[in-house]
């Protein structure tokens, strides 16, 4: 992941309503996440009561709760948040990978914008470097869903 994220446009978030779906597994790194985003969010303007926020076991079980929200609550973005880091075994990459083809198919078939937000780490001081240190994540994630809010207001009605 590049560290030359775009520059954050300003967008005044009021009229827009949000879902996000946190995974609880590694759930110190999710939850500091979790507080940027919503940090970035209300900063724009987004109202708390059109901020739905839903908790899943773990970073799989996160595109079903996109979907649903996407699916059953008028949302103008969805983002997914989840941390998963690198132990003996690729299990990581492959539930990274299944998870981002997940994300992408539910953004394409239900027309609701879908921020990726779940961290594939290799070591757990990457993974906290980008929930809970230097590498603000969490708040280019509320810009990003902003943005894709904004262009699906403009395009689809």
């Amino acid at each position: 992941m590049s560290l030359s994220a775009p520059g954050l446009r300003p967008f005044d978030g009021a009229k827009f309503r949000l879902g996000i779906a946190a995974a609880r597994f590694n759930e110190t790194l999710v939850d500091g996440l979790l507080a940027r985003v919503t940090d970035g969010l209300r900063t724009a303007g987004v109202k708390e009561a059109n901020v739905t926020v839903i908790r899943v076991p773990g970073s799989h079980e996160v595109p079903w709760a996109v979907q649903a929200l996407a699916k059953d609550w008028p949302c103008d973005c969805v983002i997914a948040l989840g941390v998963l880091i690198g132990g003996d075994t690729s299990h990581h990459e492959m539930v990274g990978q299944s998870v981002s083809h997940a994300l992408q198919r539910v953004a394409l078939e239900s027309g609701v914008p879908v921020i990726n937000g779940v961290i594939v780490a290799n070591t757990p001081a990457q993974a906290k470097a980008r929930c809970l240190g230097s590498i603000n994540r969490g708040t280019e994630f509320a810009a990003a869903a902003l943005e894709m809010a904004a262009l699906k207001r403009k395009f689809i009605r």
